[in-house]
């Protein structure tokens, strides 16, 4: 049924699935051996894992780490933390915030141990379409700034992102506690971003030029007003890749959007980005007609 209705929602449109279908669903992550990914504050920075969901009875959620990822780090991860966890599976993806409230060795060497959570009281259901790069309308210049975070800032922990943001945002204005730089929005979908930096560094390993101020791999702050009469959105990042652009003046970020999924005010701007998203494929569509204006790369 819930994934009926999600077919025929719109693309803009979050489905709220309560308590009475969660266990049905998380049921079906487990009897089909569905890949999760878990989003976590650790020493101030964001982190994600690909974990299982092994288990669910009327008061917790079981997930199963494993270390035979070759690129995913041990985990490190503390009772009562906030976490994230998400999962696409048919015509949505699946996102909801719960809490850590157990922690359980691994029963063998390969395994990284069970993280035993609350089961959450609702899922949110977005349609995967919206995960699809779509590129900025030619009628809109989006400028983003792009900042390092900082382990004082991601320390705060994800049940408070709402405050966050907004101690983000201000030493953002006051200019202290970062590095920034100021670039262009080029596309975007819910889960990431293509951004062009004005002023790029020299590649990693030109020894003939400085150091770069990105680099992929790291976790970094972004900001940027959609449409000009909106308020700003602010995010949190990891870099995925940084490419020259053909003219060599520039550099194109591969960004991947991380930490919403672990709070309610993470949700509200998930579910922000999905309209920024349906905005910009209609603005698109009398271009589209001409050429191919859509990108159909996921994030």
């Amino acid at each position: 049924m819930v994934l009926a209705m999600l077919k025929k929602a719109g693309m803009n449109q979050v489905v709220m699935i309560d308590a009475s279908k969660t266990e049905e669903i998380l049921q079906t992550v487990i009897d089909h051996k569905v890949t999760a990914i878990m989003s976590y504050l650790s020493k101030g920075k964001w982190h994600v894992a690909k974990v299982l969901v092994t288990a669910i009875d009327e008061a917790a959620l079981s997930v199963q780490t494993t270390h035979s990822y070759k690129k995913q780090r041990p985990i490190n991860i503390n009772i009562n933390q906030p976490v994230g966890i998400s999962f696409k599976y048919e015509y949505g993806k699946f996102v909801f915030d719960t809490t850590v409230v157990g922690l359980e060795p691994a029963t063998d060497a390969g395994a990284g141990g069970t993280i035993v959570l609350k089961v959450p009281e609702q899922i949110e259901v977005i349609q995967r379409r919206s995960y699809f790069r779509v590129e900025v309308p030619e009628s809109l210049k989006v400028n983003v700034t792009l900042w390092h975070r900082k382990s004082r800032e991601g320390r705060l922990a994800a049940s408070r992102q709402e405050a966050s943001q907004q101690l983000s945002d201000t030493r953002h204005r006051r200019g202290d506690g970062a590095n920034y730089s100021r670039g262009r929005l080029v596309d975007i979908s819910a889960g990431g971003a293509q951004v062009v930096l004005d002023a790029p560094r020299a590649p990693c390993g030109d020894e003939s030029g400085p150091e770069p101020q990105f680099r992929e791999g790291q976790f970094i702050g972004m900001r940027f007003t959609p449409l000009p009469y909106e308020t700003p959105l602010l995010l949190n990042a990891q870099i995925r890749n940084a490419l020259p652009r053909a003219d060599g003046n520039s550099i194109y970020l591969g960004l991947q959007i991380v930490g919403l999924e672990a709070s309610s005010q993470g949700h509200r701007v998930l579910t922000r980005l999905v309209g920024v998203v349906e905005r910009y494929y209609k603005m698109n569509q009398p271009a589209a007609r001409k050429k191919d204006g859509v990108r159909t790369t996921t994030a």
